[in-house]
């Protein structure tokens, strides 16, 4: 079974853009990449599965259930993260978790606790004075909690120190080795190629690609490096051209033959050639789609 199935998933504010034709589809059990720069439509889609607005047009499934339709029963199952943490400045930290798991009646004494201990999160303080940081810490303990069978995170690790964010993906994958989806929004490329299985990209709305991250990252585009030229000849391929001092790289899609070819007919003192990252090929496709 799939835990998230959209088809032509659109979604329009008035005239605005917000989503279009949106055909995504996360495997049960997945730790999925949902990748793009701000305004790209991430919040949007999370938004929609998790039923805080309604689609334009298309539909929208998560473990087969419509969210439309079902929203109540898909809820019970989703740990959401918003990317900002709101609270009610008043209460103390404790009485947000415990009122959090009211909302889904539901005993997570145990969980919380457990949680905000790996955490290091002090129950006992006022909302209105925790860092974001700190308050990023209580919407992670509100969301997975009642161990959701899956985890739907917006922009989760902003705030939070390294160790913090270390000690969360720590949390997600033991979540993930239990069964647990998650389905994790992020600009951290970084982050994605570390720690997902499978990501996709969108810009401006719409999908630019859906694939297993090490298919991204050992795709047919080339990392080159070259020293001993000042400028590069004109080649069907090359993209993202970056000169560091005396070195000029860029990233190479084309025939590699092509490439060698132009390599021999210059003046090069050095040449590398390597895998690019994949921050190095979201910046590629994002790129040649403009």
């Amino acid at each position: 079974m799939n835990a998230v199935e959209t088809i032509s998933l659109t979604k329009f504010y008035g005239k605005a853009r917000g989503i279009t034709d949106i055909n995504l589809t996360v495997p049960e059990g997945d730790f999925f990449g949902f990748i793009g720069p701000n305004g790209a439509g991430k919040s949007t889609t999370i938004r929609i599965l998790t039923g805080l607005i309604s689609q334009t047009g298309g539909t929208a499934e998560v473990f087969g259930k419509d969210i439309r339709s079902k929203r109540t029963e898909i809820l019970a199952d989703i740990g959401y993260m918003p990317s900002e943490a709101n609270f009610y400045h008043g209460m103390r930290v404790g009485e947000v978790i415990k009122y959090s798991a009211r909302l889904r009646n539901r005993d997570c004494t145990h969980e919380a606790e457990r949680l905000c201990e790996r955490l290091d999160l002090d129950i006992s303080r006022k909302i209105s004075e925790l860092s974001l940081g700190n308050r990023k810490k209580v919407s992670i303990v509100c969301a997975l909690q009642h161990s959701p069978k899956i985890c739907i995170l917006d922009e989760p690790t902003s705030g939070l120190d390294p160790l913090m964010q270390r000690e969360f993906y720590a949390i997600l994958e033991e979540r993930n080795k239990q069964g647990a989806t998650i389905f994790l929004s992020s600009h951290i490329l970084s982050e994605i190629q570390k720690y997902c299985k499978r990501a996709a990209v969108i810009r401006e709305g719409r999908l630019l690609f859906c694939d297993l991250v090490e298919n991204l990252v050992h795709s047919n585009a080339k990392k080159v490096a070259l020293s001993g030229i000042s400028e590069l000849p004109k080649l069907g391929g090359i993209a993202n051209v970056e000169t560091d001092g005396d070195i000029i790289k860029f990233l190479y899609s084309g025939e590699m033959h092509e490439l060698m070819n132009m390599l021999a007919a210059l003046p090069i003192t050095d040449v590398s050639i390597t895998e690019p990252d994949l921050e190095e090929i979201f910046m590629h496709y994002y790129t040649e789609s403009k």
